[in-house]
C-alpha cells in the first residue's frame, strides 16, 4: 500500500513539475487567434490530410495544432456524416483546398517534406 501511495505522489510531483504542465493551455479561440502568427513564424503548416502540422516545434506550436486538429476532426465528421461519405474523403478535399489558399511564405507539406509555399 505504501510503495502504491509514493509511486502515485511521484506522478503527481513529475507531472506538475514538467515545463508542459506549467506552459499556459490554450482553448480552441485561443488556438484559432494564434493560428496566422504561427503560421507567419514558420511554426506550423497544412498538411495534405487537412489537417495542421508542426513545423518548428514550441509548446504553443503544438497546442496550437492540436486544439485546431481535434475541430477540424468533428468539422469533417460531421460534414461526412451529413453526406454519407467517409471522414478520409472530406480530409483529402479539404488538405487540397487548404494547400490552394495558403499564402506565399508559408509552409506546406509536399510529398512528406514541408516547404515554403512559393
Amino acid at each position: 500500500m505504501m510503495k502504491y501511495l509514493l509511486t502515485a505522489v511521484l506522478v503527481v510531483f513529475i507531472g506538475l513539475s514538467s515545463p508542459l504542465a506549467q506552459a499556459q493551455q490554450l482553448d480552441l479561440q485561443q488556438a484559432k487567434t494564434q493560428l496566422s502568427e504561427a503560421k507567419e513564424k514558420g511554426l506550423v503548416g497544412e498538411r495534405p490530410d487537412g489537417y495542421l502540422g508542426v513545423v518548428k516545434s514550441t509548446d504553443t506550436a503544438e497546442q496550437i495544432v492540436k486544439k485546431i486538429n481535434e475541430a477540424r476532426r468533428n468539422e469533417y465528421t460531421r460534414i461526412a456524416n451529413e453526406n454519407d461519405i467517409a471522414v478520409a474523403d472530406v480530409e483529402l478535399l479539404a488538405g487540397k483546398r487548404a494547400i490552394e489558399l495558403t499564402e506565399s511564405g508559408l509552409y506546406v507539406k509536399v510529398d512528406g517534406e514541408w516547404q515554403k509555399k512559393p
